[in-house]
């Protein structure tokens, strides 16, 4: 066994540990033995953080490197070899992200054998870091003693002749020392007799304010989160002493900006320390030196490092009239309604001035259109002074609301609380311009808005042909519990730079009031900062004192400009609290004393800056009483206009929606048919690949076939039969948008909308070739990320900025969809009854069973059904032409069988003058049942043709049959079975019937069936055990139907399923069989059949 002693390096948060292990390494074993455990456990704590390894000899072994790779993930990279003079056999593993030496892989590389082993001997290892290390510290660290000789050394023959060193150490001085060597400079070496090792240190310190200042940054405004000062922002740490204070140092490296820039002039230590305290280690805390793009760091730094511009009185005036409407506001509705809930603003008053700088900021760099997500803290006060919702409207809903004129007897839904509702306004901004802000509605499901607001930003961005990003911009506010709590936080943030979903960056605001309704942070999370989160994105991060309101105007004015410049998400979080309990009435001292004790006796913001101003004459206290009293004045004035005011009739959709109808205004139906024509150019269109395309081969066959069918006019499959829907809507003029995991091909590979050529990977979507000169993004569709919260609730967003667009998603397998469950539950079931917002958002919920198990069998059609606000017990008045069910229903479920009801129901959601929600329960092995086939006839406008609600037994055309003794009614793809079992059976004397539309339930065409089969036995058959799919909302609208058609009563319904069971499905394959037979012969059988066996 060949054995080698080897050094093992790691280096984290500024200090380094060397640690000797003992690596026995053996060509012929196949794997790396006990010494891996002992890494791991005497290393595990110290890979938490960014951190470099270094081994050295027989490194090259790939199980080593791979070994390595493991333990410490992306954080490793492998240098192939240190280039000669070093001996061969020598590899280094180093961290990415290196920012203060941009060129360390080459300065590695530059090493001769004798400098690296004056640190080990032997056993040669270098370590480079992303953060800062104490040399007090560092008995191996390559500048102490011999080494630091050897570099100066260097340095002075590279000053004599450049050509003299290595290409790579030329390109290390000069980056150093801002010369090109020989020539005479005033560079850092050549200050006050700076050395190389003294510049290195000061380069350390300075990084090290970088990275940790933050966590010297007085943040806290109640000062009850003391933290441990860093040691590496110590200049100690470094070896400077006192002594070193005064003298001077020129800093410049090339391509830095801020105090690293090469402009500077030499500066004291003293000079630079005060700079770094004032830059980074004030009231605002920045968080960027874990972004990897240079040129982002050197932005934030020349806005960070130099100092800011001195605020003129005007600006300051402003900020405090600001201010004084935010306090004012919370100290007002506090006196009028004390025993209201209105989760007051009290504690982080500063978020309006900073909201308005941010908008204002936003303006002028160019953004039109604001659209605002956030949860209930602060809303009213955010509503009623950023938005300018109407003060006495807000007044009048502390009562108990007043229905607006000119709605008296129609539609108003079931309404909602004051804090979840929004509006939008065009808000004039501070240099004229007008900007128009939407606030989106919201429910108390704390993030759930969050993708909700990126959707619609997407949607106006499109709609704008804002292509480049920059007129409309998302800002989404949270709480500091919520956003470090929820994952939907985190679906979100990483739909921000896929390329279908993004939206040019978000500005987010974090109201950090430091307690979780009555959770403290410690319990709450489990990293350092609620916001880190967003590093996984390379947001920057700054951290703000809530009591500091130029400091919070600032850094939103920063945001907003971050945002805008390179168009992507950045977080500000308001370090505040929370004057009050989670609401007004609760009683915080319980839970948390210690601060509340505090919180007690703390003056507000207000107080804070008004103090400041006056102490130090920057606003005189005539003008400060002038400002104070203007605002109290108008918010007496508005209280007094609420008492008698009735808002106007609620514009309650944008201008997209104009013309389209509430539920009070009834609708006619439409055709929803194409003519032939315009189907076969459609057909056309969506089956032939270009000629110097390679498609694979199976997917060449799969469009030869869609080829002969639009050709013959028959035999159209499933997904044909979308393409044609889609289609035929954009030769409309109609936006059609799929999105959702693996929809491009499809879950069951059955779509196929982009196909990949098989030789040079390049992608053709035949739908986007409909029309001549088709725009991008007409029609697109987009496999998403990995998640259902987040995708679902963006499209949901998308849908409801524009009604004249088809918007899908389809969840990969219909079972996964309930992770989504709080966006069907607070938003589409009940949007539009709790805020009047309407949606045609389609879900396409793949569903059924064969034999896949639990887990891929059910979309939990019952949860969809059970929303449903239909009377199951009252006979609808039905009227022909008329769409009043469907107007007067939350939404649609529907479960269509075959591929002409599939076209008609997606063009049915386009074709009206309303706009409802659908639910689709997906086929899954109908997309290719030979049976379930279409003719193109059934596509054409005739009148025969159209969403058929209920599809009636397609072999008995009477009007009325006493032969049959059975009525079978099912929904969905048990009806193939069970037709398959009637002619194996010869049962002619049964009749099946589909149920296409479930809701809203198709109480005419069910009675009109009843009728035509006046002796026959009702039955109700599924696939689904009894306690879900359809039968529990379908039993009691059956009874309802029967009365109607005098047919019985309730009791007189059979069920053929499966027994109530937990599971929905089996997870056996002969036991599925089994099922599966018994219930479709059981519905067959010639016996009569009890309600329920």
């Amino acid at each position: 066994m060949a054995c080698k002693m080897s050094s093992f390096l790691v280096r984290r948060t500024g200090v380094m540990t060397s640690i000797g292990v003992k690596l026995l390494l053996s060509y012929r074993n196949h794997g790396i033995d006990s010494a891996q455990v002992f890494i791991r456990e005497k290393l595990r704590h110290l890979l938490l953080a960014p951190c470099s390894l270094v081994f050295d000899g027989m490194l090259h072994h790939t199980r080593v490197i791979r070994f390595l790779r493991e333990l410490c993930g992306s954080r490793v990279s492998c240098v192939d070899a240190i280039h000669a003079p070093l001996a061969p056999g020598n590899f280094l593993l180093f961290p990415r992200g290196v920012d203060v030496f941009p060129k360390h892989h080459r300065i590695l590389q530059g090493f001769s054998v004798g400098a690296l082993r004056s640190l080990h001997g032997s056993k040669v290892s270098y370590s480079t870091s992303t953060q800062s290390v104490p040399l007090s510290r560092l008995k191996d660290n390559f500048i102490h003693g011999t080494s630091g000789n050897f570099l100066e050394e260097m340095q002075r023959q590279w000053e004599a002749d450049p050509n003299s060193v290595d290409p790579s150490w030329q390109i290390f001085f000069k980056n150093f020392t801002g010369t090109d060597g020989s020539q005479s400079s005033g560079g850092m070496s050549l200050v006050g007799g700076q050395s190389t090792q003294d510049g290195l240190r000061v380069l350390m310190l300075i990084r090290a304010y970088q990275v940790s200042g933050h966590m010297k940054a007085r943040l806290d405004p109640l000062n009850l989160d003391i933290r441990a000062v860093p040691a590496e922002l110590d200049p100690a740490s470094y070896g400077f002493s006192a002594a070193d204070l005064d003298k001077e140092f020129v800093v410049g490296v090339e391509t830095m900006t801020g105090i690293l820039g090469t402009g500077n002039k030499p500066q004291t230590l003293k000079s630079i320390i005060g700079r770094l305290e004032n830059a980074y280690c004030d009231t605002i805390g920045f968080e960027y030196m874990h972004i990897q793009d240079r040129d982002k760091c050197n932005w934030l730094r020349d806005k960070i490092e130099n100092q800011p511009v001195v605020l003129a009185p005007a600006r300051r005036a402003e900020i405090f009239d600001r201010l004084t409407w935010g306090t004012h506001f919370e100290s007002f509705t506090a006196q009028k309604w004390t025993a209201a809930k209105r989760f007051g603003l009290e504690g982080c008053e500063t978020l309006i001035p900073g909201m308005k700088e941010l908008i204002d900021a936003a303006a002028d760099a160019g953004v039109e259109s604001v659209v605002i997500g956030m949860p209930h803290r602060g809303r009213l006060n955010v509503l009623g002074n950023v938005v300018r919702k109407p003060l006495r409207h807000i007044f009048s809903e502390f009562g108990a609301g007043i229905k607006p004129v000119g709605e008296a007897g129609t539609y108003t839904g079931s309404g909602d609380v004051k804090y979840h509702l929004g509006t939008s306004f065009d808000r004039p901004t501070r240099s004229g311009k007008k900007i128009h802000l939407s606030l989106v509605a919201n429910p108390s499901h704390l993030e759930a808005v969050a993708p909700v607001v990126i959707g619609k930003t997407r949607a106006k961005q499109y709609y704008s042909n804002d292509k480049q990003r920059l007129k409309n911009m998302a800002v989404i506010m949270h709480g500091d519990g919520s956003f470090s709590g929820q994952g939907v936080v985190y679906e979100t943030l990483h739909l921000s730079d896929l390329p279908n979903y993004c939206t040019g960056g978000s500005v987010h605001i974090v109201v950090n009031n430091q307690v979780a309704f009555t959770t403290d942070p410690k319990f709450s999370r489990s990293s350092p900062y609620c916001t880190d989160v967003a590093k996984a994105l390379c947001a920057p991060i700054f951290h703000v004192n809530g009591d500091d309101v130029e400091a919070v105007t600032r850094v939103c004015d920063l945001a907003a400009k971050w945002r805008c410049q390179f168009l992507s998400d950045v977080i500000v979080d308001i370090v505040c609290y929370r004057r009050f309990g989670h609401n007004e009435i609760d009683e915080p001292f319980f839970t948390q004393p210690t601060m509340y004790s505090v919180i007690k006796s703390h003056p507000n913001s207000l107080a804070i800056y008004e103090k400041k101003l006056i102490e130090n004459g920057l606003l005189a206290k005539d003008e400060i009483d002038r400002l104070k009293a203007k605002v109290m004045g108008t918010l007496n004035e508005e209280f007094e206009s609420s008492k008698n005011y009735v808002p106007n009739k609620r514009d309650w959709l944008s201008a997209f929606w104009a013309g389209f109808k509430g539920p009070e205004q009834l609708s006619k139906l439409r055709n929803t048919g194409v003519k032939s024509a315009v189907l076969k150019d459609v057909g056309q269109a969506i089956t032939v690949l270009p000629a110097t395309f390679n498609p694979h081969k199976a997917i060449k066959r799969i469009y030869e076939q869609r080829s002969q069918m639009i050709e013959k006019g028959e035999g159209v499959d499933w997904a044909t039969g979308e393409a044609l829907a889609f289609g035929t809507l954009l030769t409309e003029g109609n936006h059609v948008r799929l999105s959702g995991q693996d929809v491009e091909r499809g879950t069951f590979s059955h779509r196929h909308a982009k196909v990949h050529d098989q030789k040079n990977g390049q992608i053709y979507c035949p739908l986007e070739h409909v029309l001549k000169s088709q725009a991008p993004d007409f029609f697109t569709v987009s496999n998403s990320s990995l998640s259902e919260f987040g995708v679902l609730g963006f499209e949901l967003g998308y849908s409801m900025e524009n009604p004249n667009s088809l918007i899908l998603w389809e969840a990969q397998f219909g079972d996964f969809s309930n992770t989504a469950q709080v966006i069907f539950d607070q938003f589409v079931s009940s949007g539009e009854a709790k805020w009047l917002r309407q949606t045609g958002l389609t879900v396409l919920l793949p569903h059924g069973y064969d034999g896949q198990g639990p887990e891929h069998s059910s979309a939990r059609l019952e949860r969809y059904l059970q929303m449903c606000d239909d009377n199951p017990f009252k006979f609808p008045v039905m009227e022909a032409d008329s769409t009043k069910q469907s107007q007067e229903i939350n939404w649609q479920v529907v479960n269509t069988t075959t591929p002409a009801n599939y076209f008609h129901v997606l063009r049915r959601q386009i074709h009206r003058d309303f706009r409802k929600p659908m639910i689709i329960m997906a086929p899954k092995n109908l997309l290719r049942h030979q049976k379930c086939r279409s003719k193109l006839s059934e596509f054409e406008d005739s009148s025969e043709n159209g969403f058929q609600r209920l599809i009636k037994d397609v072999g008995n055309q009477k009007d009325k049959d006493d032969s049959i003794r059975r009525v079978v009614f099912c929904t969905g793809k048990i009806y193939y079975e069970l037709d398959e079992e009637r002619e194996r059976a010869t049962a002619k004397d049964v009749a099946i019937c589909r149920v296409e539309q479930i809701c809203p339930f198709p109480f005419d065409l069910v009675a009109r069936e009843l009728k035509r089969y006046p002796k026959a036995e009702v039955v109700w058959c599924q696939e689904e055990p009894m306690n879900m799919g359809a039968f529990l909302y379908v039993f009691p609208r059956l009874g309802t139907a029967m009365k109607n058609a005098n047919r019985g009563k309730l009791e007189d319904v059979k069920y053929a399923g499966r027994s109530a069971s937990a599971s929905p499905a089996t997870g056996f394959g002969d036991q599925h069989t089994h099922e599966q037979k018994g219930l479709v012969e059981r519905a067959i059988q010639k016996s009569p059949l009890a309600l329920i066996e």
